[in-house]
């Protein structure tokens, strides 16, 4: 497969992911070889694990929240918004399935979650990622279309269901090798993995992929970077030129003279909206290439010893996280450039600040005895014909007015 958790990270560090490989040995005693149970100190494995728990905060909360608002809004049901949900949900499952595991290969050596795992989170994960490039792919050419031949019949809702469901189909497919040939490999007993605390040895176990020679483990890696990253995006940009260099036409004055406007020009609001959508595809493209490019490396250069030892070590770690950092941002780019976006965020913020608010005001009117009155009500609380009743909270009763006003 490619660059992701232990699976992923078996491909991304290529034949050269071998716990008997110098760089990776912690000592050797009686022809047996221990390695370490922590890959780094506690101080490193720190920083890792703040780190990924930011931006997997920032994924599920953020991508489940464009969910939330596109399922809800019945205007937000276009095609464009259509493509972002999918695109949000294949960002949700890169935090659920992704994340998790490769913090643990990060810090822990070997692997320990059993072969169905090793499977279906590999399987998962490639699908996941390849969904996301595909859908990006997808909403460039809905673009392109809208712009660029502004009078081709566009997309309906319908068809770009369909498109999502091939878009799915086809990520499933091309990461079928990968989850097939993946396996876990409980290495000779002459490998040990040992704990510094308790000072116990355990076996060792990997989850790979087991091609039958490099060759075609290389063929394979090739035919990913190809189908899933370089034709994609090159793509992407294609249109996207395209789409900039027809916005610059149109915003050019009819035949050059100042004063007039041109008939074909595109609003700013689906100008802003292009923009947006560019920026993340730009970002898409800087955030996994790092990843792509150590993975190329580590199946095809002759790198040494300490060259391994660096790039397992420290700069995979960093080039998981700034490609898992892309599925964590994109909500935010939606809530800057988009308004409709912008205020469901909004609008979800403030009903959950409210809704702590009124429990807690809840909470504290179950705790006396007696009628409450509010301070409101003290200059006129000697004549009980002008008491509004309303404002009188029995204990053990809700306060409903409020909350309706946030609702609405």
């Amino acid at each position: 497969m490619f660059p992701l958790p232990r699976c992923w990270d078996s491909r991304s560090r290529g034949s050269n992911n071998d716990p008997t490989n110098p760089s990776r040995t912690y000592t050797t005693s009686h022809n047996i070889t221990y390695l370490p149970f922590y890959q780094h100190s506690h101080s490193i494995a720190t920083v890792f694990i703040v780190s990924y728990l930011i931006i997997f905060l920032l994924c599920m909360l953020g991508n489940g929240l464009v969910c939330f608002i596109v399922l809800r809004n019945r205007h937000m049901h276009t095609v464009t918004n259509l493509f972002i949900l999918n695109l949000a949900v294949s960002d949700l499952l890169v935090g659920l399935f992704c994340m998790p595991t490769t913090l643990v290969d990060n810090i822990l050596t070997g692997w320990p979650f059993g072969s169905f795992v090793c499977k279906m989170s590999g399987l998962v994960q490639g699908v996941s990622v390849s969904a996301s490039v595909f859908t990006l792919v997808a909403i460039a050419v809905d673009r392109f279309r809208c712009i660029v031949y502004p009078f081709k019949q566009k997309l309906d809702i319908v068809t770009a269901t369909v498109i999502i469901v091939v878009i799915w189909v086809l990520a499933v497919s091309i990461m079928c090798p990968s989850a097939i040939m993946l396996q876990v490999i409980k290495l000779p007993d002459n490998v040990k993995v040992v704990s510094t605390t308790s000072n116990k040895t355990y076996a060792y176990y990997q989850c790979f992929e087991a091609w039958p020679n490099q060759k075609m483990r290389n063929i394979y890696t090739t035919v990913l970077f190809a189908n899933i990253y370089l034709a994609p995006l090159s793509l992407i940009v294609i249109m996207y030129a395209r789409i900039g260099i027809t916005l610059l036409k149109s915003i050019l004055p009819a035949g050059g003279k100042p004063g007039q406007e041109n008939q074909n020009s595109v609003p700013k609001k689906k100008q802003k909206v292009i923009k947006m959508l560019a920026i993340v595809a730009l970002l898409f493209t800087l955030s996994w290439l790092p990843l792509w490019t150590l993975m190329m490396l580590s199946d095809y250069a002759r790198l040494t010893n300490s060259q391994f030892r660096v790039i397992n070590f420290y700069i995979y770690p960093f080039a998981h996280w700034l490609a898992f950092f892309n599925s964590s941002v994109n909500p935010i780019i939606y809530g800057y450039f988009n308004k409709n976006f912008r205020r469901g965020f909004q609008t979800a913020f403030r009903f959950q600040l409210f809704a702590f608010k009124n429990k807690r005001r809840e909470t504290y009117s179950r705790t006396i005895p007696n009628k409450i009155i509010l301070p409101t009500l003290n200059k006129i609380a000697q004549d009980p014909i002008t008491i509004n009743t309303e404002d009188v909270v029995e204990p053990g009763t809700k306060h409903l007015s409020a909350p309706r006003r946030y609702l609405t």
